[in-house]
């Protein structure tokens, strides 16, 4: 019996590479956008025309898919509505490593009759750890104080104190509570913050234990000394950040985004930072990622990571596996473990 062909972008942990090697015929391809033979006119002609990276690794998806059953891909494509116009009908499933799936169509994946997997419950812990990070790097000043001790600045009599902000009681605000916003609050709590929360349902008091609800978000904002986000990016929740919504801060907060970049809106809250109207800033997602809008980088009140959120060998292995599973489930005419719902 032929092994499914199964498309793969990405590279992952020798146990994922693994299973990939026994239980499918791989078809590899570069995160670039396509060339060879297997690109048609039209894929060349939308390669040439697309502008990100993430468009580049679709058309890349694209050019390897004819007669494959199936789509593996990390770092994110932007799989579209053209996309699914365009993908050839022997695809039945598409597996993002990733729990966001922002960057998918999932209402013209349904009309193609194209499950969509993702990897959600298994990156909870390690996210809400880099979440924790980003606090306390922002907080703490850890960009600057790195900086001083590389440089050799320490050792010099005017080396400056850098004093910063202490966590314990102060209002945690988190900004969606699915499973890492309450990873997040356990460990929040467990530094001594009060824990306030936004979220589309409120919790059963099983779960919100002794945090705080508020049902409007602007309402969280206006006590979050800390306010760390957690929503999905979508288009209600695009650029929640903005001018407005910062300026109902306390002034002095620290903002800390693990989410998603576009929950931000870049100029506001650089501006912000500049003024110290919001005291510091702890980014592990940036809109239009990997490019990042350099001011970020010049400010010395930021305390920035590449998108390492769910980057644990034992995460990486476990979202691999989990959208392997969902792979071979919809292949065999099984009920997956987590497809996106449209």
């Amino acid at each position: 019996m032929s092994k499914p062909v199964l498309v793969v972008l990405g590279h992952f942990t020798e146990e994922v590479e693994a299973r990939l090697a026994r239980d499918y015929t791989v078809r590899r391809v570069t995160r670039e956008a396509p060339t060879g033979s297997a690109a048609t006119a039209s894929t060349t002609a939308a390669a040439t025309s697309a502008t990100s990276p993430a468009a580049e690794r679709a058309e890349a998806l694209l050019s390897a898919a004819e007669g494959a059953d199936a789509i593996f891909f990390n770092p994110p494509a932007q799989l579209d509505a053209e996309f699914f116009r365009r993908v050839p009908a022997s695809v039945k499933v598409i597996a993002t490593f990733s729990v966001g799936y922002d960057h998918i169509d999932v209402g013209a994946a349904a009309a193609r009759g194209i499950a969509i997997a993702n990897t959600p419950g298994v990156l909870d812990d390690a996210t809400a750890d880099v979440a924790i990070l980003l606090l306390l790097g922002a907080s703490r000043r850890a960009y600057e104080a790195q900086l001083l001790v590389r440089s050799g600045g320490w050792a010099k009599a005017d080396a400056p104190r850098l004093l910063g902000w202490d966590c314990a009681g102060k209002v945690l605000g988190i900004f969606g509570m699915g499973r890492i916003g309450q990873a997040v609050a356990r460990r929040g709590r467990a530094l001594g913050m009060k824990i306030h929360y936004s979220n589309r349902k409120r919790l059963g008091a099983e779960l919100e234990g002794d945090a705080v609800f508020h049902a409007r978000p602007q309402e969280l904002l206006r006590v979050s000394q800390f306010l760390s986000l957690h929503a999905p990016h979508t288009p209600e929740t695009h650029h929640f950040l903005d001018v407005e919504n910062i300026a109902l801060l306390p002034a002095g907060a620290i903002v800390i985004n693990a989410a998603r970049g576009g929950l931000v809106e870049d100029g506001a809250l650089i501006a912000a930072l500049k003024t110290g109207r919001v005291a510091a800033a702890g980014l592990d997602v940036y809109e239009g990622e990997p490019k990042i809008n350099p001011l970020y980088v010049g400010l010395q009140n930021t305390f920035l990571l590449p998108h390492i959120g769910s980057a644990t060998l034992e995460t990486n292995t476990a979202m691999g596996m989990l959208a392997l599973d969902n792979i071979d489930a919809v292949l065999a005419g099984r009920v997956a473990p987590s497809l996106v719902k449209i």
